[in-house]
């Protein structure tokens, strides 16, 4: 395997991709070689694209970790997997011996290596993972839908931390991918889900996904949550936009002893109306990447259509057309989630 070459993409900053040879590598022990079906673009890959992340990345990465494939190759000391299975990588490699992961936080910690941002990632055609970074995917999951699950297992953490219960009301503040699918994930489990979202298209692609939303640029947010509630306000709201305003948003529609869970990356630190928590007894979640039991859930959830995958991926685009689909997605208000046919596993 160390003689053959692949295809794989490069970023080289100044917002650009370029596709060349590189050489396939044989996995050594505690290692697994996937052949690569799909991997999405997400928010992080765009920020990568705009520059802002150079420091961390340098300009010679391989971006990419929502990603489906096949097994390809197995290293040493390997067990419990066999070649030729449909996976899906939780890309997180701790370092077993920090506080956090000496008291079993190991999705946060305090070393943690976030494969495709500080490794090479998934956008070349085979891709050598630590193997306790895989998830074995059912035979009958669709590759192109099962590159979903890296994001629709943030929403089921997101949930999960949430405490949602069946029949509360729950609003999601930020209407893009993430947003959608913590919303299709909330109603999944019995959530009266609401999306406030200021983008005409995204709140169309909502309401197509059959969602209350309310654009709080032509309605007083607040007010249209208190009467869908009867003024009780929503019990769990999830703050999805990374925005000032969201953040004013999120405390004003929660209903006492309402839980808020932190979901979006402020490029700023926000203001929050701390005297609401005092007056409601709310509660503020932090919620970071997953663990494994949300990757187990988001594959149970996008195999059982509680996420609409067909509608979350509005395109998709070859390997070779990587810097087109980053350019169209830049410029491109309606789509969700992009992704790119890295090999040819149908």
């Amino acid at each position: 395997m160390n003689n053959e070459t692949m295809r794989a993409a490069y970023y080289r900053g100044d917002k650009t991709f370029v596709v060349e040879q590189a050489n396939k590598t044989a996995p050594k022990a505690g290692e697994v070689t996937l052949r690569i079906a799909y991997c999405g673009i997400c928010g992080t890959d765009m920020h990568v694209y705009h520059g802002n992340m150079d420091a961390r990345v340098g300009l010679n990465r391989i971006v990419g970790h929502e990603m489906s494939g096949i097994i390809e190759a197995v290293g040493e000391g390997v067990e419990n997997v066999q070649l030729g299975q449909k996976v899906v990588v939780r890309p997180l490699d701790h370092c077993g011996d920090c506080p956090a992961c000496n008291e079993g936080y190991e999705h946060v910690c305090h070393n943690l290596k976030f494969l495709g941002l500080d490794t090479d990632g998934a956008m070349q055609e085979y891709w050598t993972v630590p193997a306790h970074t895989l998830h074995i995917l059912p035979d009958d999951l669709r590759l192109d839908h099962a590159a979903l699950i890296e994001p629709v297992a943030v929403a089921c953490h997101d949930v999960r931390l949430s405490e949602l219960k069946d029949g509360e009301d729950v609003v999601v503040i930020g209407g893009g991918p993430i947003g959608i699918l913590v919303a299709m994930v909330a109603r999944d489990l019995g959530g009266k889900v609401t999306i406030s979202e200021v983008n005409e298209n995204r709140l169309a692609i909502a309401q197509k996904l059959g969602f209350d939303t309310i654009n709080p640029l032509k309605a007083d947010l607040a007010s249209e949550i208190n009467t869908k509630t009867n003024g009780k306000g929503a019990e769990v709201v999830f703050e999805v936009s990374g925005s000032q305003p969201g953040v004013d948003a999120m405390t004003t529609v929660a209903a006492t002893r309402g839980r808020i869970v932190m979901v979006a990356i402020h490029a700023s630190k926000p203001t929050i109306d701390m005297f609401q928590f005092f007056w409601r007894e709310l509660r503020l979640l932090g919620a970071r990447v997953y663990e494994p039991q949300d990757y187990e859930k988001a594959i149970k959830v996008i195999k059982s259509g509680g996420v609409d995958a067909d509608t979350v991926i509005t395109d998709i685009s070859p390997l070779a057309d990587i810097q087109a689909a980053f350019e169209d997605l830049d410029r491109n208000p309606t789509a969700m989630k992009s992704l790119i046919k890295v090999g040819e596993l149908a």
